[in-house]
């Protein structure tokens, strides 16, 4: 389908569009944010978890397209998307629409970044391409060790108690718009892919990012994992955080990342937390806190609407509110 593009204010241009790839009649949503250099070749691709939304990258992809084109995944049954009645919704259907977007865009050698059951996603497509080179899998599950609902609920819940109210609203109305029944169809599927056995396939050089107090996805888990990978495997984690690191730690999976595709990163590490958390904006007031909630609750009404002209104009108006109150601290960040 071709690319819609919402306008952009004159004063705060927001390079980014909202698009949908097709894949045996079942859509893909793709949120584009354009690089901030037009130099910039390097792509990377965000593949979030089960049942949540790309907005969950609200802060991860502006801060990686100052380094190349970000797209965004919403996958089909997630964010509002169609279900795809006829289909098994397994592992391999996911990284089917996750190449179909590489096609669509013709991307040779983008990074691939994997959060939670997007990590599964991510190893699979590895698992099929060997012509690329990075990847990041930032709390990857299931550990097979627990790989019961039971365990992993009780998992979940301990992680949960370390989120932000911020997250938790998040979360919620992303399973809201997932459905409990199509959730319920994809978990088992999730819970059956062996991860540690797939890894083995992936040529590409792995980073696996944690936080701290992440029990879905734990430490000897990650240590498992890197020892099976066959290609490099880097192990790091990032101190105060939990499942939800690649938001609420935004800032520190992006260094992590930029630092892995440059090879400038250890083998092993531990990121403080300070360095690494999204930090408060330094401007924010009543009408800002109101029209980025407003924002958001407009993205989740169109799309439970199925009205996509309405979701890109919500997205790119809170990412415009979202520049507006952080835009000054990433600067004076870089300045530091």
């Amino acid at each position: 389908m071709p690319a819609s593009h919402a306008r952009h204010d004159a004063d705060d241009p927001i390079d980014l569009s909202v698009d949908h790839v097709s894949c045996d009649g079942v859509v893909t949503r793709v949120t584009r944010v354009e690089a901030a250099d037009p130099a910039s070749s390097r792509a990377f691709v965000l593949v979030a978890g089960l049942g949540v939304a790309a907005s969950y990258f609200e802060f991860l992809a502006p801060t990686l397209a100052e380094r190349g084109d970000v797209y965004a995944l919403d996958l089909p049954g997630f964010a509002g998307m169609s279900a795809a009645p006829g289909h098994t919704p397994d592992v391999a259907f996911f990284a089917d629409q996750v190449e179909a977007v590489l096609d669509h865009y013709r991307l040779d050698d983008p990074v691939l970044i994997g959060h939670s059951m997007g990590a599964q996603i991510v190893t699979e497509v590895l698992g099929r391409r060997s012509g690329l080179s990075h990847a990041v899998l930032v709390s990857p599950v299931v550990n097979e060790a627990e790989a019961t609902v039971f365990r992993q609920a009780v998992r979940f819940a301990q992680s949960a108690t370390r989120e932000s109210v911020h997250l938790a609203m998040i979360a919620v109305s992303a399973y809201l718009l997932c459905g409990p029944v199509y959730f319920v169809r994809v978990l088992p599927h999730v819970l059956r892919y062996r991860i540690t056995e797939r890894i083995a396939d992936a040529d590409a050089a792995l980073l696996l990012i944690r936080g701290e107090f992440d029990t879905t996805s734990p430490r000897r888990f990650h240590s498992r994992l890197v020892a099976a990978a066959s290609a490099s495997a880097r192990r790091w984690e990032i101190e105060g955080a939990s499942h939800s690191i690649i938001n609420g730690h935004a800032v520190g999976v992006a260094q992590l990342t930029l630092a892995h595709i440059d090879d400038r990163l250890r083998r092993r590490g531990r990121l403080d937390d300070e360095d690494a958390v999204t930090p408060p904006p330094l401007h924010v007031d009543a009408r800002l806190v109101w029209g980025a909630f407003t924002a958001r609750v407009s993205e989740w009404v169109s799309a439970l609407r199925r009205d996509e002209a309405g979701v890109e104009r919500a997205k790119e108006r809170h990412a415009r509110i979202l520049r507006r109150a952080y835009g000054r601290l990433r600067r004076r960040r870089s300045d530091g």
